[in-house]
């Protein structure tokens, strides 16, 4: 009889933030630190509309959900009001302002009440555009890995939502100013599983993991709020509105800090994570791995191994890597060999402005063979080149210190590692580890 072991837990990656549960997002603070207008400006809003016509992604049936809010015009008049420099007034439901002021007259007339309704405000600028982008899976990726039944995959994904915000002058229609902002939605799941026959009559099964959903309301809002900072400060530098008095002496001060601000959150998802830059230009590092080879003989035994890595930026998310690495291979009753190194490889990281990023390495090279500790016979018998493939995770602990965990394999463009060379396939090693990078200038 089998005796099934399982079970299931709910995990929690994140500590809840008490802010999360408000509609306040990391790009709230922007607005409240805005200089002060020399007057409010009276704004209407009509409508903020979902112009994309995009329906929630889905792999199995299909979904009539928009993929955005359809409340757009309620955030964009919230943060108008939060900025300080508005006075906005209702104008999406101006037909039903209209309704109540007509049973307003109609209930004075009724009871003998006399005088007029106080006039309706109207609107110097007009506040127009719309959501008129998302763009679904803009990058996906993962990586998985499982040995003897116990094994671990990641994958995420990114969407990207766009919206244009204008201010239109009502006296003559003129367009003042447009600008525009983009948000990155995130998606991360994260499992890892075992099944493993723990004798002939029972087995040992367990799953974890869990899914981030970054609310797309929220990125919608994060958006918006941006536009208007923008939209704001960059009239003010145009000359289509005034600060006031008391900050006109401290607005150069006000746009350096809007410059820097920009520049410090060009991405900041849900959960207040900064996406920007991690790594510098060099960077050196030092793995450790237990190695195992396949070949001819039974029994291959894993062996440590040693790896100084050096990195050099070639791109935005792609590093050349020179590597010097030493490590023994050994099959049990049989041999046990040392082997010294090198190669170069090109390491893509997926998405580097993320804290936990997976990454690839493909390259080559070639080893020798040690006849004692670190004496080399440099003959082409004892010389191996090989290519080298890794998937990795790496985890920054800071902006320039990163965490590495990957698998490896090197397969030998000759046979022989063994010293016999027998059938179809050459001899290879695979190997587990991880280390720490350290990343400068």
């Amino acid at each position: 009889m089998a005796v099934l072991l399982a079970g299931c837990g709910n995990l929690s990656p994140f500590q809840e933030d008490p802010e999360l549960r408000q509609t306040r997002t990391p790009a709230t603070g922007g607005l409240t630190e805005l200089p002060a207008p020399q007057e409010k400006l009276v704004a209407a809003v009509y409508r903020f509309r979902d112009q994309t016509g995009q329906y929630q992604p889905s792999e199995n049936v299909a979904s009539w959900s928009t993929a955005v809010t359809q409340g757009a015009t309620s955030i964009l008049l919230k943060a108008i009001d939060d900025s300080g420099w508005f006075d906005p007034i209702e104008r999406e439901g101006i037909s039903n302002l209209m309704n109540e002021r007509q049973i307003i007259r109609s209930i004075r007339a009724e009871h003998g009440e006399l005088g007029p309704l106080p006039p309706l405000l109207y609107a110097g600028l007009m506040l127009e555009g719309g959501i008129i982008g998302y763009d679904s899976n803009t990058m996906t990726g993962g990586m998985g890995a499982r040995y003897l039944g116990i094994g671990g995959s990641t994958e995420f994904r990114q969407d990207k939502v766009t919206v244009y915000l204008r201010a239109v002058s009502t006296q003559n229609s003129r367009i003042l100013k447009t600008v525009h902002s983009t948000e990155t939605i995130l998606s991360q799941k994260v499992d890892a599983n075992v099944f493993r026959f723990v004798d002939e009559s029972k087995i040992l099964e367990g799953e974890a993991g869990y899914t981030v959903n970054e609310p797309a309301t929220m990125a919608v809002t994060r958006a918006i709020e941006k536009a208007v900072e923008k939209l704001i400060m960059e009239g003010i530098r145009d000359g289509l509105w005034a600060v006031s008095e008391e900050d006109l002496a401290g607005l150069e001060d006000y746009m350096q800090a809007y410059d820097e601000r920009r520049k410090a959150r060009t991405e900041i998802d849900y959960f207040g994570r900064q996406l920007k830059e991690r790594r510098g230009r060099l960077g050196m590092g030092l793995e450790l791995e237990g190695q195992q080879y396949q070949g001819n003989y039974p029994n291959p035994l894993m062996r440590p191994s040693m790896i100084l890595n050096t990195y050099l930026r070639l791109g935005a998310n792609l590093y050349g890597n020179l590597s010097v690495h030493r490590g023994a291979i050994a099959a049990r009753e049989h041999f046990e060999t040392t082997y010294t190194g090198a190669h170069y490889a090109l390491k893509g990281i997926f998405y580097p402005e993320l804290t936990l990023s997976p990454y690839v390495k493909l390259g080559g090279g070639a080893m020798i063979a040690e006849s004692e500790p670190f004496r080399y016979d440099f003959d082409f018998d004892h010389i191996y080149p090989y290519l080298t493939g890794a998937v990795g995770l790496e985890y920054m602990l800071t902006d320039r210190l990163g965490l590495n965990l990957a698998a490896r394999g090197r397969y030998a463009l000759t046979d022989g590692l063994d010293s016999v060379q027998k059938g179809r396939y050459n001899d290879y090693i695979w190997s587990l580890g991880g280390g720490l990078v350290i990343y400068g200038l």
